[in-house]
């Protein structure tokens, strides 16, 4: 139970954190720093190393999960309410994060393929927006996992 637990503590860090890393401080900074012209490619070569992650993640988290659910817990039955709010959030989430890598990222990289750097800069604002409602759903699935339990 412990290293199911581990492991799935490390991966919504990860994530969320990785969420929270690029929209609270790398965005600001390349806003600042790089150009519009080159920022699309910046994206689009560190989201690629992060998506890589969060795959990895979402993997991590789906199998930690529900062998925790279904062994710790003895089923969806056992489990309470905090865990449904945190799986049905942590389903959400992934849904949304497929949306981005299988259709803004996807356009995205196309964008930079194509050299086309306006194209770029709308797909890293839709990213943006996506990400930005990830993030607020990572922070409280993250509470709700934590505290939910004690409320």
């Amino acid at each position: 139970m412990a290293l199911a637990i581990a492991l799935h503590v490390l991966s919504a860090v990860i994530w969320v954190g990785g969420m929270f890393f690029a929209y609270m401080a790398l965005r600001p900074a390349v806003a600042e720093v790089v150009d519009a012209a080159h920022r699309g490619t910046l994206w689009c070569h560190t989201l690629n190393r992060f998506f890589r992650w969060v795959w990895g993640a979402v993997i991590v988290l789906l199998v930690t999960g529900y062998w925790m659910m279904f062994t710790a817990f003895g089923g969806m039955a056992g489990a309470g309410w905090h865990i449904h709010a945190m799986q049905a959030g942590g389903l959400l989430m992934m849904l949304l994060f497929a949306h981005v890598y299988f259709a803004p990222f996807r356009r995205l990289k196309q964008a930079v393929a194509a050299h086309n750097p306006e194209e770029g800069g709308r797909r890293v604002g839709q990213i943006r927006k996506l990400v930005g409602v990830n993030l607020t759903l990572g922070l409280i699935v993250v509470v709700i996992g934590s505290a939910g339990r004690y409320l």
